[in-house]
Order: C-alpha cells, then structure tokens, then sequence
C-alpha cells in the first residue's frame, strides 16, 4: 500500500513570497502529518488564477483544474485560512465554491469524488471567529463528501483588536501545539481507516422483478 499524502490549500490573501502566519500554523501541521508517515505539500491558492465559478474547469486560463488535481490525489486535505471581519478569508470561500462541483463527479459506484478523503482545518486571526470559521469549514466540507476526523481543527487567536500576528509568536502556545498534533494523529489514522476500506456504494443495485 502506498504512503498516506496530504494537501494543504493555504487561503491566505498574501501571495509567496510574503510571510504568512496561515502558511505557518498549516506547514506545522504537516509536519505533525509527516510524524505519522504522511507526506505531502503547502500550497498558497492565491498563487494560482482560480476563477470564480462551480464547476470543475472555468476555461479562459482558469488555474483550478491544476489544484483540482493536486486535491484528488491527497487522502487528506487541510483547509488553512486566515479571519478577515470575523469570517474565512474569501479565498478559502472560494475554493469551497469550487469544490461543490465534485458532488456531480461520481465513480463506477456512484460515490461523489471527494467522499473517502479526511478534511481537516487550520485558523489563524488576531480577532475573534475561529469556531464559527471551522464550523462553516466543516458543514461545507462533509456536504461536499469529505470525513471529519474528531478534533479536526486547530487555531491560533491572537488578543482582539491587538497587532501580533502567529508568526510574530517566539514560540507556539501549549495548547496550539497539543491541538495541531491531535488534529494530525487523529486524520492520519482516519485517513488510514479509509483507504483500507472505503464507503458503500452509492448506487443502488438492480434488483430483479
């Protein structure tokens, strides 16, 4: 059997090279994935021409088809976004509007192309908003057809109103470090128990008359 892989989808607004502390906090936890032998890729949406749209190619130079790709080859996917007034930044917003078009792409069995794959978060802001950002995460990703493994969000809130960032952190908090290894221990295993035996079929068997 193949290694576990992961993607992580960075939807911070900077694009590379800027210092992102949504970069950070999703590379931290890829390599709490790594400790549990699943390798994988930091990769900054804002990087690449995602049109707006749902469907799987907007054509016109649309940059999606490309993280599409790097997605459906991922057990696992971490959705990593910085809180901008409270909400998800509308990069992340975006990709979730893109990801709904996999509901109409099936396999022989009739699952949804997402279904079998971990979703996982990770929230950065100095401003409150963290819980209902994964919460909206989560509702959106398991209606797309991705697992939600147990305590499968970790964040970082800075003091509200204040002007230190994660990455102006010397160090990470206790409690985020013990959150962002329980997030990967658990979508490792998760992931794992997946790909050794995947859903039913969702297609309905022909009976005869």
């Amino acid at each position: 059997m193949t290694a576990l892989t992961a993607v992580a989808l960075v939807c911070s607004l900077k694009k590379s090279p800027e210092s992102s502390s949504t970069e950070l906090l999703a590379g931290q936890v890829m390599d709490e994935l790594e400790r549990h032998g699943v390798g994988g890729r930091v990769v900054r949406v804002v990087d690449y021409d995602v049109r707006p749209g749902v469907t799987a190619d907007e054509g016109d130079g649309d940059a999606w088809p490309t993280l599409r790709e790097m997605i459906a080859a991922a057990d696992i996917v971490l959705m990593a976004t910085p809180t901008w007034v409270g909400h998800m930044s509308s990069v992340a917003q975006r990709v979730l509007e893109r990801l709904d078009a996999e509901l109409s792409e099936t396999d022989d069995a009739g699952r949804p192309s997402m279904v079998g794959k971990v979703g996982i978060a990770a929230v950065v802001g100095n401003e409150d908003g963290a819980h209902k950002i994964i919460a909206d995460l989560f509702q959106a990703l398991n209606d797309i057809g991705f697992t939600i493994p147990a305590q499968g969000g970790t964040y970082w809130n800075g003091q509200a109103m204040g002007t230190v960032d994660y990455k102006d952190l010397y160090q990470v908090p206790e409690s985020v470090e013990s959150t962002t290894a329980a997030v990967a221990r658990n979508a490792a295993h998760l992931a794992g128990l997946l790909r050794a035996e995947a859903y039913p079929p969702y297609a309905r068997e022909s009976q005869e008359a």
